[in-house]
């Protein structure tokens, strides 16, 4: 598996992954558009300018089979610490079982430690018991009560 950062040939692909999953078809996003919306364009371009934000794909034999986002931010709480945060990880469902998303996570916690990261962070839905298991087993641990708002 090749793991690097995405580029705007990639977005359509990133876009099957996201939508490729139970809970994103429930909250209305399963579906790709025949014509990519000007805002996830946008979306790209402000990830792809920032480096601070890092879009990352996963090819086997140069087919895109995951992605994942990572945003790194700078604190003031533990000493001035930056942490990453990994957020949408996706293996294409007819890939997973693999051994690939450990190997993805692995690679961007390696990631976050060569830009001298002192956290690696993620949250995930409570519905998603399996990637709770998958996380622990990678040496996460559910240290913290997450909460949204949507806007």
């Amino acid at each position: 598996m090749k793991i690097r950062i995405a580029t705007r040939a990639d977005v359509p692909a990133v876009l099957r992954l996201l939508a490729d999953d139970d809970l994103s078809r429930a909250r209305g996003f399963g579906d790709v558009p025949a014509e990519i919306e000007p805002g996830i364009w946008a979306a790209f371009e402000a990830i792809d300018a920032d480096d601070r934000n890092e879009l990352i794909v996963a090819e086997v034999d140069g087919e895109v089979i995951g992605t994942c986002q990572l945003t790194f931010i700078p604190g003031l709480s533990r000493g001035g610490a930056e942490r990453m945060s990994i957020e949408a990880v996706r293996i294409r469902s007819d890939q997973r079982g693999r051994g690939l998303g450990g190997d993805l996570i692995r690679w961007t916690v390696e990631r976050a430690r060569e830009r001298g990261c002192r956290m690696a962070q993620l949250t995930t839905d409570k519905r998603r018991t399996d990637a709770h298991r998958f996380y622990a087993a990678l040496g996460f641990e559910a240290s913290h009560e997450g909460m949204k708002l949507a806007l």
